[in-house]
């Protein structure tokens, strides 16, 4: 919108220069002097034009002190505009064209800051004042009674071109609002729901627990042997308490592969990034490749978004009878060493992620997921595949072997060494 001042002011300040002004000393004079007022009014419609828009979209009230500049330099432009129809030394149509540039700046402060109806009404009271002060300056017959649309005009045409700008901006101010509401809504309603959750596990059996633990205290001090046994029961609802919470974590933090994929596709799209989902669906793989696949998808989603500069993802999904491959290809990356078995990836679909994905491993990001894979006998490859393309390959078997826990083989040697 700062642009639109300017463009006014070259369409219709400058054109009469061409051939409407008189040249003689006097006359161009005063021209000049009006084009330095309307430059002056192009400076101050741009300095009003943030405070005005923050006045529409209602964040922050309008200093009323801006509004003098803008009444001083039309009160200015009217007396030069005046004092060259007065000399004879503008044309007609070159009058008409400085006329609908005359209250430019403030028309282009006032416009966002009353209603439309309210508007109209002012810029009739303008078109009145520009009028009755040319009719002064002796402008008579049809140029005196074209300054009446000329002027009118040029206020209308400032309300088409600010008006539903300011609409757009604010809607989609609003709608970026909305998101952000909308997150913060759903990261509560998700701690809500977990903390109900670990409520309704952890809540009876603290109850009981305690109150199992008084009546022990209790029996040891009359030296009854019944306290051993609640003391025993004690422990045994302490062990299920783990147990459950165990469930409780795992089902929370379990990685739904359709959800993930809609979920990535979404994010992805909304930051401004071609996204496209190919292959199968994955509906038919078992419970547990598709929460490692849906892992994957989260953590190649949120390190695209991380890094690079990437204008298209492409998400393929191909299961084939003893194999089940997922490859997470984004343009954007930035130059890099090769991927390795570390995990040292740090851009585009590859890169380390602070979100904790490994669950039971020893690491995050990349660690995390080769832990996660590993643990259904599959593997995950990341590294750049040229012309600024970074590609990340997850493969699982369709029918994995025995599933192995992160820190089975450790285990393993330490009963080995109790033997």
């Amino acid at each position: 919108m700062s642009v639109i001042p300017w463009i006014f002011t070259l369409s219709w300040q400058l054109a009469p220069f061409a051939s409407d002004i008189r040249r003689a000393p006097l006359p161009m004079a005063l021209a000049l002097a009006l084009l330095a007022v309307c430059v002056a009014q192009c400076v101050v419609s741009n300095r009003n034009v943030r405070p005005s828009y923050a006045a529409y979209h209602g964040t922050a009230a309008f200093p009323r002190r801006r509004m003098m500049a803008p009444l001083a330099l039309l009160l200015v432009a009217l007396g030069l505009l005046a004092a060259l129809a007065a000399v004879d030394g503008v044309g007609p149509p070159g009058l008409l064209m400085m006329a609908m540039n005359v209250p430019l700046a403030l028309v282009m402060t006032q416009v966002l800051l009353v209603p439309v109806r309210t508007f109209l009404l002012q810029s009739l009271a303008l078109v009145a004042l520009t009028t009755g002060v040319l009719a002064a300056a002796g402008v008579r017959g049809g140029v005196l009674a074209g300054v009446v649309p000329a002027t009118l005009f040029g206020c209308v045409l400032v309300l088409i071109s600010f008006r539903p700008s300011a609409w757009s901006l604010s809607v989609m101010w609003q709608a970026e609002e909305a998101r952000d509401v909308q997150a913060r809504l759903a990261v509560a309603e998700e701690r809500l729901r977990f903390g109900r959750d670990m409520h309704d596990v952890l809540g009876r059996n603290l109850a009981v627990i305690a109150l199992k633990s008084e009546l022990a205290m209790e029996l040891a001090r009359r030296g009854r042997p019944e306290a051993v046994d609640q003391m025993v029961e004690v422990q045994r609802i302490a062990r299920s308490s783990q147990q459950e919470v165990r469930d409780v974590v795992r089902g929370y933090r379990e990685a739904d592969l359709s959800t993930e994929l809609a979920g990535a596709t979404g994010v992805l799209r909304a930051a401004g990034i071609e996204c496209t989902v190919e292959g199968d669906s994955g509906a038919d793989l078992t419970a547990p490749v598709q929460a490692a696949l849906g892992w994957v998808v989260r953590e190649a989603a949120t390190n695209v978004l991380r890094h690079g500069d990437p204008r298209r993802c492409t998400i393929r999904l191909t299961a084939a009878a003893d194999e089940v491959v997922l490859d997470v290809e984004n343009d954007g990356a930035p130059m890099a060493p090769a991927a390795s078995d570390s995990g040292s990836e740090e851009h585009g679909s590859g890169g380390n992620s602070s979100d904790g994905s490994g669950t039971g491993g020893s690491g995050t990001g990349l660690p995390g997921l080769r832990e996660r894979l590993g643990s259904l006998d599959g593997s995950l490859d990341a590294g750049t595949a040229g012309d600024g393309l970074f590609r990340l390959t997850a493969r699982i078997p369709r029918t994995p072997g025995t599933a192995r826990t992160p820190h089975t083989e450790t285990r393993t040697a330490l009963l080995e060494e109790r033997r």
